[in-house]
């Protein structure tokens, strides 16, 4: 039997399935791949606390990584919300003990609605202690922004200096997701030497909640079947376009992006990928 390729999340459950965990499971199964995950946080605001992140203990954590690990291995791993220090910390360590590759790490920092999801402190270990491991990391531009000390990035000229000062890091590739720029959706690739953009139109609508995750887990999906960064970043865009194109929301808070819309419609998306001289 061909078994499906393996990848390991580890990020925070979003109770309301559009995100986080969710959305990087729902992800996998459309593409292929058994997913497994490692919960750092539950997410969901409570009714009459308004607490809105709930975090896991060092030990739970530890121990879903090994269970996942040691009970089915792994051929990619990615990261989203990590919420503090210590954890950024420890899910570093247990990397670097675990040799793995095909690592897409998404600096999650801020909620879709603004909630605060990486605590003051854990910035510069994200900096020091993960990103320096990742094959890609994945910031969107208040991402970016962040990690490079508050810089405007408000052009796509700024995507691809953002990306190639983002590289000083330490990881092997930078992408710097420009959907909140207006025009086409662009997105800016360094591999250290060179910059690749991927262009989609923009879809108009407001429910694209847990896009980003949708993203990011696309492409370390397709980086675990053994394909290169562009062509992952490549595929992964297309699939994630889709997704948007068909989000939709049972309220009237912002919706989901909708993973099976590729499946459902036999819809792909034609990305223009241009490199630059």
């Amino acid at each position: 039997m061909n078994y499906p390729s393996r990848v390991i999340t580890i990020a925070g459950s979003a109770a309301g399935g559009s995100a986080g965990i969710q959305a990087d499971l729902k992800t996998f199964q459309e593409l292929d791949i058994y997913g497994m995950s490692v919960v750092t946080a539950i997410v969901g605001r409570h009714p009459e606390t308004n607490k809105n992140v709930h975090p896991q203990t060092i030990e739970a954590i530890e121990a879903q990584f090994a269970t996942a690990i040691q009970q089915v291995g792994t051929d990619g791993l990615k990261t989203g919300m990590l919420f503090s220090k210590e954890v950024i910390e420890t899910i570093a360590d247990l990397i670097h003990d675990s040799s793995i590759e095909n690592i897409v790490v998404d600096p999650v920092m801020v909620g879709k609605l603004d909630s605060k999801l990486l605590e003051d402190d854990a910035i510069e270990a994200l900096k020091k202690s993960l990103i320096p491991l990742a094959t890609i990391i994945t910031p969107n531009i208040p991402e970016a922004s962040f990690l490079l000390d508050g810089r405007i990035i408000n052009s796509v000229e700024a995507l691809k200096q953002a990306a190639i000062d983002l590289s000083s890091l330490g990881t092997k590739y930078v992408l710097v997701k420009g959907g909140r720029l207006e025009g086409p959706a662009v997105d800016v690739l360094y591999d250290g030497e060179t910059i690749t953009t991927f262009t989609a139109p923009r879809i108009d609508t407001v429910n694209t909640s847990g896009a980003g995750c949708t993203y990011s887990a696309a492409i370390v999906a397709y980086l675990s079947k053994g394909k290169s960064v562009i062509e992952a970043v490549h595929l992964a865009k297309s699939f994630v376009t889709t997704a948007i194109e068909h989000g939709f929301s049972y309220t009237e808070k912002v919706g989901p992006t909708y993973h099976a819309a590729e499946r459902k419609y036999g819809e792909t998306y034609k990305i223009i990928v241009e490199k630059d001289n």
